[in-house]
């Protein structure tokens, strides 16, 4: 008689302690124009550090302008992805996610930064928040401007720090359940 193999169910929620929520800004269409970044990193429920930086992209050429406010005169003389990246990376240490608001953009965006520098991004899984608002609260639409007014979050909307703020807060409204299996990337 043959042993069958019972394949194991995943859990439904993830529990977390540690993770970091990350929004960037783009120049233009290419994933490698990130002008703006913010990281937010929270720990056992309570956020530990805020960070914010301007980027250089690799083009003068600025078609977002009209959405974030930035153009190329803010960062012509800010630090350029791969010069900042050392500053970055350590943030993403012990995390057991990073989370975004349609994170497939914010991950393709880290991916593709990481990629021009030759540098190694992190090796971690990615949570999006819109995906979670739909799991867990059943919210349509899930546009971050949307899931803030649901959860009573402050959001200025195309600010990276705002942004990334917003994220960490949503994250951290599942402190008690864990986070839908369905939401990682």
């Amino acid at each position: 008689m043959k042993k069958q193999t019972v394949k194991k169910r995943e859990p439904d929620f993830v529990r977390f302690n540690r993770f970091a929520a990350i929004d960037f800004e783009t120049a233009d269409y290419g994933r490698d124009s990130a002008c703006a970044v913010a990281v937010i990193v929270a720990e056992a429920g309570d956020i530990i550090y805020k960070g914010y930086s301007m980027l250089r992209p690799p083009r003068r050429d600025f078609v977002f302008s009209y959405i974030h406010g930035i153009t190329w005169n803010d960062v012509k003389n800010e630090p350029t992805f791969k010069e900042f990246w050392p500053k970055m990376r350590p943030l993403f240490k012990g995390v057991d996610f990073i989370a975004a608001h349609n994170a497939s953009f914010d991950r393709g965006v880290l991916y593709t930064c990481c990629v021009e520098a030759c540098v190694k991004p992190p090796p971690t899984n990615f949570l999006c928040t819109m995906k979670l608002a739909r799991r867990l609260w059943n919210l349509r639409p899930t546009k971050l401007p949307d899931v803030c007014r649901h959860l009573g979050i402050d959001l200025n909307h195309h600010d990276a720090s705002s942004d990334a703020m917003a994220c960490a807060k949503i994250v951290l409204e599942t402190s008690d359940t864990g986070v839908p299996v369905g939401a990682l990337l």
